[in-house]
Order: structure tokens, then sequence, then C-alpha cells
């Protein structure tokens, strides 16, 4: 593990932070209280803690067809000059929030700074497509994309896939990695793997189960009822099979991996362990804990963020770069 460094002035920075935005979401309705329907309309129209969304123009839409018939919506960004590699995209939001087009500056920053096209997956969301919905479209929009990267994004850009995702994005990333490899012997031409304050025991980790009423973006009752809406029915041990929660299963044959997490994230344990299961069954895992950083932080404009923001960029650089 390592815990990232960081000065006393970035320290404070954000610490005050987290007290405002502990003070801003005490006063509204928590989200596992409001229809989701509301909580999307809200983020949409940049209502609520995250920052206005902002549409950039290199932003690009496409449809896929998906497993059961479904259309699967694409956001695209492509950077000038050479395209390096296809970083595939998985958005958080608890598997019943979020969308493709909310990080449009994140992403379109990442393409430029990577030199990677992006490619943006809007899978089905729960409560009204519960697993394995999610995991399925995601599943689709890999395979299309080693189908389709070369004519694309070109030959070479083809062969050096990335793949990752924020909370619930880096969950679906792994998941999808872990089908690829379960279905064709290797997860090639995947190279490596950005998981971002993932979620990867859907039964609870001891760092999800033991923060409590606490709400710094997530709290013991959100998480809660996002699992209860993305996994309905299924009990506590249910939830640990590994089909559902990555953390327990065979990680055999995956790819580099950047774990980055928040020490102030109910989700720490999920990237400790993970990291941990992941340098064990062979791969690389570099696993980086920003000091003071709550569930969601690079989003923001802070200093911490920034860091966890190139770190992210230099791994993918890295991981597209030829041997």
């Amino acid at each position: 593990m390592a815990l990232v460094d960081a000065d006393e002035a970035m320290l404070e920075e954000t610490r005050t932070f987290n007290a405002a935005v502990e003070e801003l979401l005490a006063k509204a309705p928590s989200v596992h209280t409001v229809d989701p329907a509301e909580s999307r309309a809200a983020r949409a129209e940049g209502r609520g803690t995250f920052p206005a969304p902002v549409v950039v123009d290199q932003g690009h839409d496409r449809t896929i067809t998906g497993p059961a018939g479904n259309d699967i919506g694409l956001r695209t960004f492509v950077p000038p000059g050479d395209v390096r590699g296809v970083y595939l995209h998985i958005h958080g939001g608890g598997w019943v929030l979020g969308s493709s087009h909310l990080q449009d500056v994140a992403l379109w920053r990442l393409a430029a700074e990577a030199s990677v096209a992006v490619v943006s997956v809007d899978y089905r969301l729960a409560p009204e497509h519960p697993f394995p919905a999610g995991p399925n479209d995601c599943e689709a929009a890999a395979r299309w994309l080693i189908d389709s990267a070369a004519q694309e994004y070109g030959a070479d850009a083809a062969d050096r896939l990335l793949i990752g995702g924020e909370s619930a994005g880096a969950h679906l990333a792994a998941l999808t990695l872990l089908r690829l490899r379960d279905a064709n012997g290797t997860v090639e031409p995947f190279v490596a793997a950005n998981l971002v304050f993932g979620a990867f025991d859907l039964s609870m980790t001891p760092s999800q189960r033991r923060w409590g009423n606490r709400n710094l973006i997530l709290s013991t009752p959100i998480m809660a009822w996002f699992y209860d809406c993305f996994l309905p029915d299924l009990s506590a041990e249910e939830r640990r099979a590994p089909e559902v929660s990555p953390l327990y299963a065979d990680l055999s044959g995956m790819p580099p991996a950047l774990f980055s997490v928040g020490a102030m994230d109910p989700l720490i344990d999920d990237s400790l362990f993970m990291a941990a299961r992941w340098a064990m069954a062979g791969a690389e895992a570099d696993l980086r804990v920003y000091p003071e950083a709550v569930h969601g932080f690079n989003a923001f404009p802070l200093g911490v963020a920034r860091m966890c923001n190139e770190a992210q960029w230099a791994f993918l650089r890295q991981g597209v770069s030829p041997s």
C-alpha cells in the first residue's frame, strides 16, 4: 500500500472540503430516501453535491445493440494526433445513478493526456434493470470494442485496450475482465485496468459495515440501498458469489491494475483487499491511498484530486506505450 504524500496545506484543503460536503448533505434528503428518477434528474441538472456537468464539443454519441436486443449508448472522445490505445470507461453511481454524459470534461482531459480514445458505456441501471443487466451491457461493449477498435481507431490502438471506472464502474470493469477471461481464456487485448474507489464485495467489507450513518457522499445505509436495488432478493452469502463480488473470484490472468481510493471512503477496504488479492494472483497491483479524501473526491477541484487524476493518466499512458 502507498499512502500518497500530501503537504499540510493540501490536507487542510481536503478537510475543509469534507466538512462543507457533510454540512451540505445533512441539509438534504439522503439519496437512499429519494426516488432514483429524481436523483438522476438532479445530477443531470447540476443540482446536488457534484459539479454541474458540462458538455464538450469533442464528445460524440453512438449506439450498439445489447445482449437483450436493447440499445447501449456509447459516449466517445478521440484526441488529436496519434491514438495509442482505447480506454473503455464505465461510470459510477451505485448501479442506480450516473450516465456516460456526466463526465465529458474529465474524460476529454483523460483522452488528451493519455493519448487514448475513450468509450464510455451507458449501461442499463437498477432498480429498473437489476443484475445482471448492467454487467451484460458492459461485457457487450467490451466485445464490440474488441471487434471494432481496429476499424474505429487503428490497428495499433486495437492491440492496446484499457478498461476502468469509478465506484460501481470499477466493479463492473473487474467483472467484465473476469467474464472475458473465463470465456476466452485471456483478457487480451485489454492490457491494464484503472480501478477507482471500487466496490468489490457487495456483501460489505468491514469498512463499509462499520462506517455508519455519517454521510460523506456514501454511508452504510446508502450502500445497503444501492445493493438492494442492484441485487434484489439476494442474501449476503449469495452476494459473495464471484460473478457478483469480484473480490471472491479467481483473479489469475488479470492485467496490471491501478487502485485509487481515499482514506475517508467507506469503500477503502474494498481497494485494500482487492489489490492484495490481485497481486497474490500474480498480476501487478499499484495501490494508492489519498489521505483525508472521501468517496468521489477526484471529481472536485482539490489538490488531492489533481494528484489522483495525474496518476491515472500516467498509468494509462504507460499501459499503451509500445514495449
